[in-house]
């Protein structure tokens, strides 16, 4: 069994991984599939906005709108990678079909119940492109944390 800290740089290092693959993946298959965000700011915008306000009382400058969201996505991305690792080195089970169910339950989790509840993003829409787009990148985000998880734990486990 791994020490507590090696646990949790995997875990951080899996999750950080995996949000950059999703951020790709997005740009790449947004465009094709006509996913254009228009003006609006994106979920991790809105979330940070929140988290400033809650804290200093004012939303997020214009100028730092764009590194704010990314660093909620990175630091979503770095929890869940986290909580991920955890649980699978506790309970391997959590890691069937290469941790593609757990991207299955983050998307419905994040996307279709906390960002619409806390009003950073629309409820989900019976519409195929748009729930395909969404499930793809959660898929991709789980994946690549899984992939990480082996590759990366079976050097640890070297020494």
């Amino acid at each position: 069994m791994r020490s507590l800290l090696s646990t949790v740089a995997l875990g951080l290092g899996a999750g950080l991984a995996a949000a950059f693959v999703m951020d790709r993946f997005q740009a790449l298959a947004a465009p094709p599939l006509g996913l254009d965000k228009g003006n609006d700011d994106p979920a991790t915008v809105k979330a940070a906005d929140s988290v400033s306000r809650a804290v200093e009382g004012r939303p997020v400058t214009q100028k730092n709108r764009r590194r704010a969201g990314s660093a909620v996505h990175y630091g979503v991305g770095a929890a869940l990678g986290l909580g991920y690792v955890a649980a699978a080195e506790r309970w391997p089970e959590t890691a069937t079909g290469f941790g593609l169910p757990f991207g299955a339950l983050t998307m419905l989790l994040l996307d279709d119940l906390l960002v619409p509840a806390a009003g950073w993003g629309p409820w989900p829409e019976a519409e195929a492109k748009g729930n395909l787009y969404t499930l793809g990148s959660h898929l991709v985000f789980a994946g690549t944390v899984e992939g990480v998880r082996r590759g990366a734990g079976a050097l640890l486990d070297r020494d």
